[in-house]
């Protein structure tokens, strides 16, 4: 019997469901540490976690990158849970899953574009729909000022994306889209 797609992928899953979940952790423990009145530390590493999707959407197609999500996002409300408050646990797995769908959606339409297109649209939508979700229902009616957090992160979220190209572009060549730039029917 033949293997799937995606049987024959599953430590590329199995790694970026594990890099997901510490990135998504660490940033709902890091937004409740502020650095200045624009900006706390969870902007600094949840732009990893649109590398990630990026990664895994380039290399195993959007139905891996969605699995890594669903994977991850279970993971990291479960230990969020556990380690930040559970408002925040909660607005962050509802911002979050919506976010990195865009995310995939998004890279996937525009794959077959110049190298850098995909990884950079994609996370800007699902940025800028991330940070408005999330601050709203994280700290709407708090004492917490965060509209201004809300577009201090996304200023550096928008920052941190366009470094990601870096490691998005050297990362690409160690892992080479086991298809080319055209997605199976089976992996979309």
């Amino acid at each position: 019997m033949e293997r799937t797609y995606l049987e024959k992928h599953w430590r590329g899953i199995a790694l970026g469901v594990a890099a997901m979940a510490v990135f998504v952790t660490a940033s709902n423990f890091l937004v409740e540490i502020q650095i200045s009145a624009w900006l706390t530390y969870g902007a600094l590493t949840y732009p990893g976690a649109f590398l990630v999707t990026d990664l895994t959407n380039r290399a195993l197609g959007p139905a891996a990158a969605r699995r890594v999500v669903y994977a991850g996002f279970a993971l990291a409300v479960v230990l969020s849970l556990a380690l930040a408050n559970p408002r925040i646990a909660l607005a962050s797995g509802t911002a979050f899953l919506a976010a990195q769908l865009l995310d995939i959606t998004v890279f996937n339409r525009l794959r077959d574009k110049v190298w850098w297109a995909p990884p950079l649209v994609s996370s800007t939508l699902g940025s800028a729909l991330d940070t408005a979700l999330f601050f709203s229902l994280a700290f709407a009616f708090t004492d917490v000022p965060w509209v201004t957090l809300a577009i201090g992160d996304f200023g550096v979220k928008m920052g941190i994306a366009l470094f990601m190209l870096i490691p998005f572009r050297a990362l690409m060549a160690v892992i080479r889209p086991a298809f080319g730039s055209r997605v199976p029917a089976n992996a979309a």
